[in-house]
């Protein structure tokens, strides 16, 4: 090897060490790139345990959204992650980013978010302006172990994340749902309330609000509302990030 390539090398070996750095904040590795399924649910519990569920966040004025695309079958394990801000009180789009990053951690149900979360880190990253409040399409405690990757973000990065998920992983709702936008019912499991199915369109399925870090549960179903002006059943954050997602995977440049 001639020493202009070993030199290349070593700018690039140095790159993603810098990298891997500006996304861990000082965080252990472990928690961004675990080696193996039992050091991940250990970092999963830590990481549960510094969750905030309360407001702990300053004034909103943009509102983020973020999602992932992927193919679970790809054989080039492949994530496509992108995030968007918007004004909070016009709900105009103001920036996007994305990322496609090759997933190092395998894919298991419970711990997609350390397939996720890196691409979603390197697009936060680059994000600017970046917003006062995420919405992240996916969980926050309402997870197995109280991590689904809108919490991993947000105590990784110490960000105030919200999950806005579309299913279940776990738990069952407290009683029926009513069929009006804004009808609302607690998620429980274990005894506990870990999220708010949320009807945000008429004859549509609900939502699934969960805390994420620093974002009292009825102040997330709040802002979900809020961004829910256009009639779609997606809040305008995470529906724009889910089209900016698909961008990134079929290779169109963002905005």
């Amino acid at each position: 090897m001639s020493r202009s390539a070993r030199q290349g090398e070593n700018d690039a070996a140095g790159k993603a060490a810098d990298g891997l750095r500006s996304a861990l904040r000082g965080a252990p590795p472990e928690w961004l790139h675990p080696p193996d399924l039992e050091v991940a649910r250990a970092a999963q519990r830590i990481m549960a345990e510094r969750v905030v569920t309360e407001d702990a966040h300053g004034p909103i004025a943009r509102l983020g959204g973020a999602d992932v695309s992927s193919e679970r079958f790809d054989p080039e394990r492949r994530v496509h992650a992108a995030l968007v801000t918007l004004d909070a009180a016009t709900l105009k789009p103001l920036a996007e980013a994305g990322e496609t990053q090759v997933a190092a951690f395998p894919y298991v149900p419970g711990f997609l978010a350390f397939r996720e979360v890196p691409a979603l880190v390197a697009a936060w990253l680059r994000l600017d302006p970046k917003p006062d409040l995420l919405l992240v399409d996916g969980h926050g405690i309402a997870h197995p172990r109280g991590l689904g990757s809108a919490s991993h973000i947000g105590v990784l990065r110490d960000l105030p994340p919200s999950g806005v998920a579309k299913s279940v992983l776990v738990g069952e709702m407290a009683g029926p749902l009513g069929p009006e936008p804004g009808d609302r019912v607690p998620l429980v499991w274990r005894g506990r309330v870990i999220a708010m199915a949320l009807r945000t369109r008429a004859r549509a399925n609900p939502l699934y609000i969960s805390v994420g870090h620093r974002v009292a549960l009825e102040s997330a179903v709040a802002w979900v509302l809020r961004a829910n002006g256009r009639g779609y059943r997606l809040p305008e954050p995470t529906r724009l990030a889910h089209l900016a997602a698909n961008r990134q995977r079929t290779g169109v440049a963002l905005l």
